[in-house]
């Protein structure tokens, strides 16, 4: 019975222990965790928010740059790209995305 109990508590320990936060978050949470100044003290004030708004900016265009090719990958009527013209569109977004930076 005690095996069954310490078994029971280990495999809840390591759920717990490899649980993951939601994929928004930890961009907001980077930003604010690189907001120092020169000496490595936090920034404050005007500073800090000068730096969150473009730290979050250049994270959201470099998450929305690859990635959201794929999903844009749609046809005029709505349907799904397949193929050499999936491909292409693909190759075509990103070069697009990588200039605009």
């Amino acid at each position: 019975m005690q095996h069954l109990l310490a078994t029971a508590v280990l495999l809840l320990s390591a759920q717990l222990a490899f649980a993951q936060a939601p994929a928004a978050a930890p961009m907001a949470s980077d930003c604010a965790a690189r907001a120092l100044s020169k000496d490595g003290k936090p920034l404050a004030g005007a500073a800090k928010t000068a730096f969150m708004k473009k730290c979050e900016g250049e994270a959201g265009k470099l998450a929305a740059a690859p990635g959201s090719c794929e999903a844009k990958a749609i046809s005029k009527d709505g349907k799904p790209l397949h193929g050499a013209a999936k491909a292409a569109f693909i190759k075509k977004c990103e070069k697009d995305a990588l200039a605009a930076k």
